[in-house]
């Protein structure tokens, strides 16, 4: 027996701080818990330490396989939202009288929203947590749905745009990072791809549903945001249920930031800007010109011809990340590359009288291109952002992103009036086909440079 033994509630407290904490252990093995008070009357006198009665009262949580899809399934949400109005604005513009220069105006206010997003709040996840930003995204996207089935005038389009846009900065940023971290086997490379594949899905059904419902739902500009707004609000309340996976806490700040990337990192997002501007301007231009032009080639005035083409750019993206998943990043942005700047080539070469089925298939190719290239640029990035930077590392990729998707369709609405939308689209076609080439030959010269230094280094 020992000389000085330990005094009875002394040994009884720590036993009681073991068996929570065990008890926490093996709530957090199971990724479900419920919401259980702890018993024990010497729990709740005080004895046991705080921060273990706090983890005691954990409310119910999503495992991490549903967790993972509920946020890939916001990633769509949100760019199935971006694509939605798309469909109605020549009904807009007839009924409100404005020019397609002022739609150009409305499609650069949701990129000005991204952008100011991104730049405000996209580190912001980081400090606050994945969570609390994911939730407050979707409850602005829920606003901007309401702004738009509620539309009265232009001033009332380029609100709901404009805050459509916050919203979607603020979900991709979040949800861009929460995507690495909940993965359930931490393979950074699958969730950098189930962001890809759900981001151009989501663009390509998100125009196709809305073509369909505006073509023959009842209401068609009230219809398609009803619908959103229902799933907006369920995605909130699975939001309330996703575990959080940031863990320390800092003082947030909301004044306007420059993406930082940090200094390890910059090579590698200088490689993934190439591959996103090439990828994303191509995305732009089809948003902004390919309902028209389809239209135009199907002599088919309904508003699902217009639905199928952007659909087709973006089911084929998806696909086509899903079928060559298994590329090295470089390798992945220079093969997505050349296959976009074929498929452009193609596509602007079909623009003449009763083409439309080539048109549909340079589509598709344009389509796996701009996937498989926006696929290895976000992986790149997703590998090597440092885990304490991981939203503005990302916030900063998207910057690059809108940036290329905003600019080719805004020029080019302004250069529709002047030049007539074929010779429009073959013109900016053609830039993109010199940056993808470009992107191409510079990620090979970067991929055989980095194949020469690691021998030296090793």
């Amino acid at each position: 027996m020992p000389d000085n033994p330990e005094p009875l509630p002394k040994v009884m407290n720590s036993y009681l701080q073991n068996e929570v904490a065990k008890a926490r252990v093996q709530e957090l093995a199971r990724g479900a818990g419920r919401r259980r008070p702890i018993s024990n009357p010497q729990a709740r006198s005080g004895n046991v330490p705080a921060a273990l009665l706090r983890d005691a009262y954990r409310p119910r949580q999503l495992r991490p396989r549903p967790a993972f899809a509920l946020i890939a399934g916001i990633v769509g949400l949100a760019l199935f939202a971006s694509a939605t109005p798309s469909p109605l604005y020549a009904d807009y513009a007839t009924r409100w009288h404005f020019s397609t220069p002022m739609l150009t105006v409305v499609f650069a206010a949701y990129a000005l929203g991204a952008l100011a997003a991104l730049l405000l709040a996209g580190r912001l996840s980081d400090d606050l947590g994945r969570r609390p930003l994911l939730a407050a995204g979707l409850a602005v996207l829920l606003g901007a749905m309401l702004l738009f089935a509620f539309a009265r005038s232009l001033e009332w389009l380029l609100a709901a745009r404009l805050v459509q846009g916050v919203a979607t900065g603020t979900i991709l940023s979040a949800a861009g990072a929460a995507l690495l971290e909940l993965e359930p086997s931490r393979d950074t490379g699958k969730g950098a791809l189930i962001n890809g594949v759900s981001a151009a899905f989501g663009i390509g059904t998100g125009a196709l549903v809305a073509s369909l419902l505006v073509q023959d739902a009842p209401d068609p500009r009230i219809t398609p945001f009803a619908l959103l707004c229902g799933l907006i609000l369920g995605a909130i309340g699975g939001v309330l249920l996703l575990p959080e996976p940031v863990v320390r806490a800092a003082r947030p700040s909301l004044r306007p930031q420059r993406p930082v990337v940090p200094a390890q990192v910059r090579g590698a997002f200088a490689l993934a800007s190439a591959g996103v501007t090439a990828s994303w301007s191509i995305a732009g231009l089809y948003l902004a010109l390919a309902p028209s032009l389809a239209v135009k080639l199907l002599h088919d005035e309904s508003h699902v011809a217009g639905g199928m083409a952007v659909f087709a750019l973006g089911a084929s993206a998806g696909l086509g990340q899903i079928v060559f998943r298994r590329l090295p990043p470089r390798q992945a942005t220079a093969v997505g590359a050349v296959a976009l700047a074929t498929g452009m080539a193609g596509t602007a070469a079909s623009l003449a009288p009763d083409s439309g089925a080539l048109f549909f298939a340079g589509s598709v190719i344009t389509g796996a291109g701009w996937g498989v290239a926006f696929m290895g640029a976000i992986r790149s990035i997703s590998a090597a952002a440092p885990d304490q930077h991981r939203a503005g590392v990302i916030a900063a990729f998207y910057v690059v992103a809108y940036a290329a998707l905003s600019v080719p369709s805004v020029i080019a609405g302004l250069a529709v009036p002047r030049l007539g939308i074929e010779p429009t689209f073959r013109i900016f076609g053609a830039a993109v086909i010199v940056l993808a080439l470009l992107t191409a030959a510079g990620t090979r010269r970067d991929t055989a440079t980095a194949q020469l230094v690691q021998p030296c280094a090793k």
